[in-house]
């Protein structure tokens, strides 16, 4: 039986080019949904109390591996979450940071991005919260294999 091709997720580029065409935030948080469908699954035995993300009001589960590439160590995420909403957050997190060198994750600056796509403005205080806690669980996880 020939392999399924499962379309890559997303980057960073394409989803904040895609924000820019949609005008209602209706339209945008639909499309978080789906975004957050494009998440690789994660192993069940991944979802686990070293990779929750503490300071989620959602559940949301980060695993990192890291892997070398031409002597550049580089760090790949997987994530997941029990919210829709979230699980696209994660899908966005995950496109601004996996597969990055520790120092140009350290070096990206994720409120202009946030910005960018208008979540600052849009997300509930908690949800925002839980976004910079992601942030800062990949952010710690870089500076420790640097």
């Amino acid at each position: 039986m020939p392999a399924m091709n499962t379309p890559a997720p997303p980057t960073i580029d394409q989803i904040i080019e895609d924000f820019g065409f949609l005008d209602e935030w209706e339209d945008r948080y639909r499309y978080l949904i789906e975004l957050g469908r494009t998440l690789a699954p994660m192993p069940p035995e991944a979802h686990n109390d070293i990779n929750k993300v503490q300071g989620c009001a959602s559940q949301v589960w980060l695993q990192k591996t890291i892997r070398d590439e031409g002597g550049a160590r580089r760090i790949d995420f997987l994530g997941d979450s029990d919210a829709l909403i979230v699980s696209g957050l994660v899908a966005i997190v995950i496109a601004l940071y996996s597969g990055r060198t520790p120092d140009e994750i350290l070096a990206i600056d994720p409120e202009a991005v946030f910005a960018t796509l208008g979540l600052k403005d849009h997300l509930s205080q908690q949800r925002s919260n839980g976004l910079r806690s992601m942030v800062a669980r990949i952010r710690n996880e870089a500076a420790a294999t640097a």
